[in-house]
């Protein structure tokens, strides 16, 4: 039984990652259809989210002091060029929605009564009011509730501190606390399939497919948007900074990281998968355990495309005509919009009807609109989480490639089947 059971084990650990998790995908959507009262296939699920969750705000926290205390993170254009890419990506996805939703207009049936109690944000200073005082949070508050902007800042301040009056032991101790982390965070990505096929057998039992009937066209249009932004916009701008074919590395971060978000509809609990890819990708553990939770909070393509696709459909149902500067005005706030929005699911809903007031949308419709986006949030944010954390990865990747490319070095070859 116990050669069994070793045969077992060697056969699940030498299985590539991706296959793993497609067959879970399958084993649970088939679980979902034909044996529906399994409530404890779904746990897998919840358990998997909850371990990812619990244990990247930990991670980035140590990383990140770990590197500084030891004077390992270069000061160079890296960050700069990573966080130019965010932002103009997020721009790029809002100047897509955009421009599609124009093309494909939307009519929404609204009617629909406010299912959110969230608070609705203001304004944009209201937003960014919100994001400077996330940095300056208690640090422990910002651990036990995911705030990276917290998490990064109290770290960086006391890798700093630390750098000047801790001992070599002190460094040494924190250098093998960050390696014991990072291999729990291993151990917890070797369960990716279980979990996987817990969230899908959740949603499928959960929707089935009546999300598609009622709001199929809005579904699509959202969709459509956001593949061109990854398949299309992401690319062109990777090409434009390293000059070399960008659809390897795209590919990768699709199999490897958007297959994940997408289920896990987390951009916080799939930060410890992008690490890991970062890593297999060979990229500077100091640059990208910064570069990652960074960008798990300010690169929100999809949030972008969110806000604009649903703003612009509530602006058709009313028949409201808008000017090409109304139009970019709207591509500028949605990018900044989205910086800020929330972490919790749907936040980029949130900020609907922020974007609905340039145009005189009153709030009662645009908190009807909202209601629209939680309905098909289910679909709107595991695509929209799919995008933003793998472009993460996309663009860390990139301002490393960039900067190999300035010192002569050679941007490796990247294994997309077989790997």
């Amino acid at each position: 039984m116990e050669k069994v059971w070793n045969k077992i084990v060697h056969i699940y650990s030498s299985t590539n990652l991706v296959i793993k998790i497609i067959i879970g995908i399958i084993i649970g959507t088939l679980l979902a259809f034909y044996a529906t009262n399994l409530i404890w296939i779904g746990t897998f699920g919840d358990l998997f989210v909850g371990a990812l969750k619990a244990i990247a705000p930990i991670l980035v926290f140590i990383l990140v002091i770990s590197s500084l205390s030891q004077n390992t993170v270069k000061k160079d254009g890296r960050f700069s060029t990573v966080i130019g890419l965010y932002l103009v990506s997020t721009f790029c996805a809002a100047l897509t929605a955009v421009l599609i939703s124009f093309l494909f207009p939307i009519n929404l049936s609204l009617g629909i009564e406010n299912i959110t109690n969230q608070s609705v944000p203001a304004g944009l200073g209201e937003v960014v009011h919100n994001l400077l005082i996330n940095i300056v949070v208690n640090p422990i508050s910002s651990l036990t509730e995911g705030n990276y902007l917290g998490i990064l800042f109290w770290a960086i301040i006391s890798g700093i501190v630390l750098k000047d009056i801790a001992s070599e032991n002190t460094k040494n101790v924190l250098s093998d606390i960050s390696d014991g982390v990072s291999a729990v965070v291993k151990i917890i990505i070797d369960f990716a399939p279980f979990g996987i096929m817990g969230l899908v057998y959740n949603a499928v039992c959960s929707n089935g497919i009546n999300i598609f009937t009622t709001y199929g066209k809005l579904v699509i249009l959202l969709a459509g948007c956001m593949l061109f932004v990854f398949f299309v916009i992401n690319p062109l701008i990777v090409y434009s900074v390293i000059k070399q074919n960008p659809y390897p590395l795209v590919i990768k971060c699709l199999k490897e990281s958007g297959i994940t978000a997408f289920f896990t509809r987390s951009s916080a609990a799939n930060i410890p998968i992008n690490m890991a890819l970062c890593e297999k990708l060979g990229l500077d553990k100091d640059m990208y355990s910064v570069s990652i939770p960074l960008g798990a909070t300010i690169n929100m393509n999809g949030a972008a495309v969110t806000i604009s696709v649903m703003t612009l459909a509530a602006v058709h149902t009313l028949g409201i005509s808008i000017s090409l500067p109304g139009a970019l005005i709207l591509c500028i706030l949605s990018t900044f919009a989205a910086c800020g929005a929330s972490g919790v699911a749907g936040g980029s809903l949130l900020l609907i009807p922020m974007a609905c007031s340039l145009f005189g949308i009153s709030n009662d419709i645009a908190i009807q609109v909202v209601g629209v986006g939680f309905i098909i949030g289910v679909i709107q944010d595991s695509l929209e989480t799919a995008l933003n954390s793998s472009a993460d990865v996309v663009f860390s990747a990139t301002a490393e490639f960039y900067k190999w490319k300035q010192e002569g070095k050679e941007i490796p070859k990247i294994q997309v089947i077989g790997d």
